[in-house]
């Protein structure tokens, strides 16, 4: 989905909210960036317009998948969609949530996205720790690669934090490679027949410690 006209120029107001209440002011000098797969898929946290723009000349890029999804009252989100149609590439909302079981259909919608997907392709969501963590261990779930290879997207050097309760995102990834070592099923054979999100959400403890570390002082969303 392209940006509106009203996106294609979005003004102070915008700015001033992206900076101080999306705390982007935090993002002026912290990419957070990863490499998902060399020439194909990229990850980061919410790129401002000059870091989308420098992002796209040095490789390519195509698409952008927001996993946050359209906020008309996010400063960075009209920035960035307003950078997107200015450079001509696709953009996509797939959101999930961080500290949930992930959704069986939204799993499955971006699944097809990345099916259909113009590459190569940043996906983001705010901090680049937990929703893209989650969302680039799918990729490589979806690839065919390892278990413990889309376990390894969610670390600490993307500032996620497992103890939290956005480690109930690493949960899921556990609950697959479990299965997968008993019955070497494929991943999307297990989400679509074996997978509960009630049990996942029953069996998944936080610590007190890291929820206010997370939620209280990082403001993580």
């Amino acid at each position: 989905m392209s940006a509106s006209p009203a996106e294609a120029a979005p003004g102070r107001q915008a700015w001033l909210n992206s900076l101080f209440v999306d705390h982007s002011l935090l993002r002026l000098g912290w990419r957070n960036w990863g490499v998902v797969s060399p020439g194909r898929l990229y990850r980061s946290n919410h790129p401002l317009p000059w870091q989308l723009r420098a992002a796209t000349r040095r490789l390519g890029l195509r698409t952008v998948i927001n996993l946050r999804g359209e906020r008309v009252d996010c400063g960075s989100d009209r920035l960035a969609r307003a950078a997107a149609a200015e450079l001509g590439l696709v953009q996509i909302d797939a959101p999930f949530e961080s500290r949930g079981a992930p959704h069986k259909d939204r799993i499955l919608r971006l699944a097809e996205i990345f099916r259909g997907l113009e590459e190569p392709a940043l996906m983001h969501c705010k901090s680049g720790a937990d929703r893209t963590g989650l969302a680039a261990g799918l990729w490589m779930l979806l690839q065919g690669r390892p278990p413990a290879e889309a376990r390894a997207q969610l670390t600490l050097r993307h500032g996620h934090i497992r103890q939290s309760r956005t480690g109930i995102l690493d949960a899921f990834f556990a609950a697959y490679a479990a299965a997968h070592a008993r019955t070497g099923k494929p991943f999307l054979d297990w989400l679509q027949e074996d997978y509960s999100e009630e049990a996942l959400r029953r069996g998944f403890q936080s610590q007190g410690w890291a929820d206010r570390l997370v939620d209280g002082v990082l403001r993580r969303e």
